[in-house]
Formats: structure tokens, C-alpha cells, sequence
């Protein structure tokens, strides 16, 4: 009885998306981006529970920013969510070969393409900001090829439809679960493997600064940079305003000569990519997704109330962009 109340439950959401999907494309993307923009003030206004966790994470990790502010880039930031399922429906639509640079601009892509387009193995890393959806999609459209790691949605009819459209122009999806065989397999066919970097990794994760607090991080990035020599490109996708016009950019390239020399490779180069990402987050803190639950694991010697361990301490005093006071801020998180 169970299954057949599953099988219910999961056509009954398809069928609601795919009605949903085709009401949209009754209308010019433009419009439903209002009408994203509009039920994202109301999700603002009514949804309490993402509501008061995006202000807390904003007060977090803005602390300068004004009290009156926090509550704007809170709003906008569920509007342009909203946005993005909308962006999804219709970028299939509207991103071709010949068309794509009617909504798109390249900015900083230089030495990213240089990277992408030479016969090494390259990993792509993003945040959730701005359209991380687009960034590939669009870089598979130019011929760039590429693999992401996504992770399958619960609804299996619902993922089978998403990954083909996500996957049209090109770009390959493959699974989160049991993907590291297919993931050294890229690597060592000299591929480019995109990742959503700014992922909680639970409490055995590296704990690196991200908006003046620790947030754990996965190991895996960069160890597969390590093993393969694989430069890593920090790129985003960011919404220029409220049509469907982007930029498309990086906040830096990580080549493997930059951690070599480094006490402590792995640890470097993942912070490293963080701050890129926050990097890319600061350019228009509306776009980042701040109900997000990136800081929901801590570290032991925080969950313990006890003062952070020396071996930490040094790991972070090595990095070469640590400040006094941003390892103030650490200690107090």
C-alpha cells in the first residue's frame, strides 16, 4: 500500500510540474520572473522558519551591514530563488549556440577558458549564488566539455525530467551517491568535473573561514586536484537585473604550483575556494541562497565550548590572506 501511495505521490508532483512548466511558457520569461520576484516577498512575509534563518545567517556573516538592510537582501534573496526555478524551465528555450550572448556577458573568463580548453584535467567549483544552474549549461553550449556532480532529486520522475533538460546542450550529470569511480575516471580522461563547493560536509569535514565563521567542507575537491594536478576554476553565474540578462565570471584560479609550495596543501586550497566563493557572494550578497544550511555542522572544540585546538589555530595561521582580525572573528564564532 505504501509503494502504490509513493508511485501516487511522485506522478501526482510530475504532473503538477510539467502543468506548471507549461503554464509558464504561455507567458515571456521576463513576466514570470515578476511574478517569481512577487511569491518570493510572499514566502518572505509568511515562511518564518526560512524567513528568520536567512536573517540570522545574514547578521552572521554581513555584521556591518545595517539592521534595515539585512531584511532587503533577505527578501531578495527568496525572490531571486524563485527566480531560478522559473530560469530553469526556459533556459533550454533560450540558450543556443547563436543566442546565448543575448543574455549573457563574459567577464574575467580568460584564464579559465585557457585552463578549460587545454588538455589537462580542470575542476569547476561554485557557490549557490547567482544561477550556478546557467554557469554550466551555458559553458556546455559553447562546446566546453563538462561533467557535474548533482545530487538526484527524491522523485524519480521528476529527476529523470530535470536531468535531461539540465543536460541538453551537452553537459553530463552524474549522481552524488557511490560517484567516485566516475569521478577519478574524468580526471584521468583529462576532463572538466563542476561542483557545488559550498556544500556542509558534516562534522568530519575541513572546517575553513567562510564569512568569519568555520563551515566544513569536503575533502574531495581537493584531494581529486591534488591527485590529478588539476587547476581549480572558481566561476559564477550573476544576475545583472530583473531580466534575464547574466554575467559570467571567476573569482580566481587555483593552479596546482600555488598549493605545492603550501605547509599544508589540502587545507589551503580548500580555503582557498571558499574565499573565492565569497568572493563571489560579497559582489551582491542578494544572490546567495541564505537559507542555506552551510554552517550547520561545528567543529568539536566549538560544540564543547572549549577554545580552538593549537593545530587549527596554525592551519589557519598559515593561510596567506589571514588577517588578526578575521582570526578574531574565528575564535568568537
Amino acid at each position: 500500500m505504501a509503494r502504490n501511495q509513493s508511485a501516487l505521490t511522485n506522478w501526482s508532483q510530475y504532473l503538477a510540474m510539467r502543468l506548471a512548466a507549461s503554464a509558464l511558457h504561455a507567458f515571456p520569461i521576463n513576466q514570470n520572473l515578476r511574478s517569481a520576484r512577487f511569491a518570493g516577498s510572499l514566502m518572505y512575509r509568511f515562511d518564518g522558519e526560512h524567513r528568520r534563518r536567512a536573517l540570522r545567517n545574514i547578521a552572521r556573516s554581513l555584521p556591518g551591514t545595517p539592521a534595515s538592510q539585512a531584511p532587503r537582501i533577505a527578501e531578495k534573496s527568496l525572490q531571486h530563488f524563485l527566480q531560478l526555478g522559473v530560469e530553469v524551465m526556459f533556459t533550454t528555450r533560450l540558450i543556443h549556440l547563436d543566442t546565448w550572448s543575448r543574455y549573457m556577458r563574459l567577464q574575467q573568463l580568460s584564464k579559465a577558458l585557457d585552463v578549460m580548453l587545454s588538455d589537462r584535467p580542470t575542476i569547476m567549483v561554485t557557490g549557490h549564488y547567482g544561477n550556478w544552474e546557467l554557469l554550466g549549461y551555458t559553458l556546455a553550449t559553447l562546446g566546453l566539455d563538462m561533467d557535474a556532480l548533482a545530487r538526484p532529486i527524491d522523485n524519480p520522475l521528476v529527476n529523470r525530467w530535470l536531468t535531461d533538460v539540465r543536460q541538453k546542450r551537452g553537459m553530463r550529470l552524474i549522481t552524488k551517491w557511490g560517484a567516485t569511480d566516475d569521478m577519478v575516471r574524468i580526471m584521468a580522461n583529462r576532463g572538466t568535473l563542476a561542483f557545488i563547493a559550498d556544500q556542509n560536509a558534516g562534522e568530519k569535514g575541513l572546517f575553513v573561514p567562510f564569512f568569519g565563521r568555520l563551515a566544513s567542507t569536503y575533502k574531495s575537491i581537493g584531494l581529486l586536484a591534488m591527485q590529478f594536478n588539476a587547476p581549480i576554476v572558481c566561476g559564477y553565474a550573476r544576475r545583472l537585473g530583473p531580466r534575464f540578462e547574466y554575467e559570467l565570471g571567476t573569482t580566481d584560479v587555483i593552479y596546482p604550483e600555488d598549493w605545492t609550495a603550501q605547509p599544508d596543501p589540502l587545507y589551503y586550497l580548500t580555503a582557498r575556494y571558499m574565499r573565492a566563493i565569497e568572493t563571489m557572494v560579497r559582489l551582491d550578497p542578494t544572490q546567495y541562497l541564505w537559507v542555506h544550511r552551510r554552517w550547520k555542522s561545528r567543529p568539536r572544540h566549538e560544540r564543547q565550548a572549549k577554545p580552538m585546538p593549537a593545530g587549527l589555530r596554525h592551519q589557519l595561521e598559515m593561510l596567506p590572506w589571514m588577517t588578526d582580525e578575521l582570526m578574531a572573528r574565528l575564535q568568537r564564532a
